[in-house]
């Protein structure tokens, strides 16, 4: 790793995402029932591997706002990678319903059962 992407670069990006998610935290802290900074932070946190984290924020979003469906879609990928079809679908499903339907392509793309069917 070069001298410029290791004491320049890197440090920017995790300042920025640190400003990011604070500016997230404090969103929540104002407006707790705001679905948005909840979907926000959790996609922060998928970037940074904290799957736990988001899943938890992510639920909590559409927990607070069934018809967001950008959440959906993100549960969505996150249950299809733990191989929890039946979650992955439900979501996808309340996604659809919401007027997104990549999730639904995505699960039928990758050839993965509807258990509800």
């Amino acid at each position: 790793m070069g001298f410029w992407r290791r004491e320049v670069i890197e440090p920017m990006l995790d300042e920025g995402m640190r400003e990011a998610i604070a500016e997230q935290v404090g969103w929540i802290a104002r407006e707790p029932g705001n679905a948005r900074p909840y979907y926000q932070l959790a996609q922060l946190y998928r970037t940074q591997g904290r799957q736990e984290e988001a899943l938890g924020l992510l639920l909590e979003a559409v927990r607070l706002d069934a018809g967001l469906a950008e959440a959906q879609v993100s549960l969505t990928e996150i249950y299809c990678v733990r191989d929890d079809d039946a979650a992955a679908w439900r979501h996808a499903r309340l996604a659809a319903a919401a007027g997104n339907t990549n999730a639904v392509a995505l699960l039928e793309r990758h050839g993965v059962q509807d258990p509800g069917v």
